[in-house]
C-alpha cells in the first residue's frame, strides 16, 4: 500500500491506464435533462474555493484520466476545544497531482485553518486515496461506513499479485476469450493497492439516519448500495444541500457491477432500491453536491432519469436474450455507448453481469453453465 514510509511519500504515478478508472464512471448512455446548475459550468481554481451555502465550500482535486476531477466538499466544523476548522469530504488518489492539489489548498483558501475530520463517502481510491495522508499529516480521524471500511480492508489485505483464479473463471464464464484472460492474467491485480495511502487503524463509524454536529450545522447520514456496499451522503435539512458522492451524479451513471469478492450479488437491485430510497427521503429542491460534475439543482429528476435508464437496459437485454441465448460479453452493445476493449472490458463485465442477475431475480431469464461458461436464456 502506498505511503507505508515516509508520510510524504506520494507516487507521481498510479501505473493505470487511466488512475480515473475506480468504478465511479458508467458504460452506459445517460441523461441530465432537466437539471439546472446554479454556478454554471464554474469550478474553483487551483488553491482556491467556492461556497455553495452556509456550512459548506467547494474545492476541485484534479487527476489524471477520463473523469479528470473529484469534488472535494469543506465543511464548516468546529472540534472538541470549540476551535473553528473544516472537515474534508473526499480527497482524490493517492498521487502527487492530487497531494498537490491539497498543498496548493493549504497554502491558499485553507490557510490558517483546521482540519478537523475526514470524511469518506465510499471505498473507491478517488474518495480515500489520501484520506489516510490527510488525517496522519493533521492528526484527525477518519469516518466511515462500517461497510465500506471493512470492504477497503479486506481489499487492501489481497497480496495476489496475479489475478486469483475465482477472476479469470469469471470473466471466461462472462464469454470471455483466451486472449483476454490471458491479457487479464498478465496484468497484475490490487490497482486498489497503488492508489490508496495507508489507512488509519482506527476510524469512526457513521450509520444510516445518524444526525452529526458540524459546529453549528447538522448534516444526517443517508445511505446507499450498488455502486458499493454502503456509501453515505450527508444531508444538511436546514441548508437544503446533500453531498452526494457517486450516489448521484449530474452527467454520468456511476459503475454498478457483480464483484468477485461478492460473485452472488445483487447490486443493481440494491442500487434501484436506494434510489427509491434517496426519492422518499431527500427533497427534489436540494443543492446536490456531486463527487464529479457541477453542484446542481433537480435531484428527483436525476434520480428518475437513472432508474428508467436501467429499466430500459434491463428490458432491451430481457427481449435480446428471448430470442437468442446469450452471454454477458454478448449484451455490451444493448448495454453501453461506447467500444468495450482492453482495460474497459472488466469493468464492463461487473456491470453486464449486475443486469443479468436482476433479470435472473426478477425472473425473466434464466443462467446456464455450459462448462464454465454461462448462457442466458428467456423464461416462456
Amino acid at each position: 500500500m502506498a505511503g507505508g514510509g515516509d508520510e510524504d511519500h506520494i507516487p507521481a504515478a498510479s501505473g493505470s491506464p487511466d488512475a480515473s478508472l475506480t468504478q465511479d464512471d458508467s458504460f452506459t448512455a445517460t441523461s441530465h435533462a432537466g437539471l439546472t446548475y446554479p454556478w454554471g459550468e464554474a469550478a474553483p481554481a487551483p488553491g482556491e474555493t467556492i461556497r455553495i451555502a452556509d456550512g459548506i465550500s467547494w474545492a476541485r482535486i484534479p487527476m489524471p484520466g477520463s473523469l479528470g476531477h473529484i469534488n472535494s466538499w469543506l465543511l464548516d466544523d468546529a472540534d472538541s476545544e470549540g476551535r473553528e476548522g473544516v472537515a474534508v469530504v473526499d480527497t482524490g488518489i493517492c498521487l502527487t497531482a492530487c497531494s498537490d492539489a491539497w498543498k496548493a489548498l493549504y497554502a491558499g483558501a485553507l490557510k490558517g485553518k483546521r482540519i478537523t475530520r475526514v470524511f469518506g463517502t465510499h471505498l473507491h481510491p478517488d474518495h480515500i486515496g489520501l484520506a489516510g495522508w490527510i488525517a496522519k499529516k493533521q492528526g484527525v480521524k477518519l469516518w466511515m461506513t462500517r461497510g465500506e471500511m471493512l470492504t477497503a480492508r479486506a481489499i487492501v489485505a489481497d497480496s495476489s499479485e496475479v489475478a486469483p483464479d475465482e477472476v479469470l473463471a469469471q470473466s471466461r464464464a462472462a464469454g470471455w476469450d483466451e486472449a483476454a484472460i490471458e491479457q487479464q492474467r498478465a496484468s497484475g491485480w490490487n490497482m486498489f493497492q497503488r492508489m490508496i495511502f495507508a489507512l488509519p487503524r482506527s476510524y469512526v463509524r457513521i450509520a444510516d439516519g445518524q444526525r452529526l454536529a458540524f459546529g453549528k450545522h447538522v448534516w444526517r447520514v443517508v445511505t446507499g448500495s450498488g455502486h458499493s456496499p454502503e456509501h453515505a451522503c450527508l444531508w444538511n435539512e436546514r441548508e437544503g444541500v446533500l453531498v452526494s458522492g457517486d450516489q448521484v451524479l449530474p452527467r454520468i451513471s456511476s459503475n454498478v457491477s457483480v464483484n468477485i469478492t461478492e460473485p452472488d450479488a445483487d447490486p443493481l437491485g440494491e442500487w434501484l432500491a436506494s434510489i427509491d430510497k434517496l426519492i422518499a427521503t431527500v427533497p427534489a429542491d436540494v443543492v446536490t453536491c456531486p463527487a464529479h460534475g457541477e453542484p446542481f439543482k433537480g435531484l428527483h429528476v436525476r434520480l428518475m432519469a437513472l432508474r428508467d435508464e436501467h429499466r430500459m437496459r434491463l428490458y432491451k437485454v430481457a427481449e435480446a436474450v428471448a430470442e437468442t441465448p446469450m452471454r454477458a460479453v454478448d449484451t455490451f452493445p444493448l448495454l453501453f455507448n461506447r467500444p468495450i476493449a482492453g482495460h474497459n472490458q472488466n469493468l464492463a463485465t461487473g456491470e453486464a453481469l449486475a443486469h443479468l442477475k436482476r433479470l435472473e431475480i426478477e425472473g425473466r431469464i434464466r443462467k446456464e453453465d455450459r462448462g464454465g461458461v454461462w448462457w442466458y436464456h428467456g423464461v416462456a
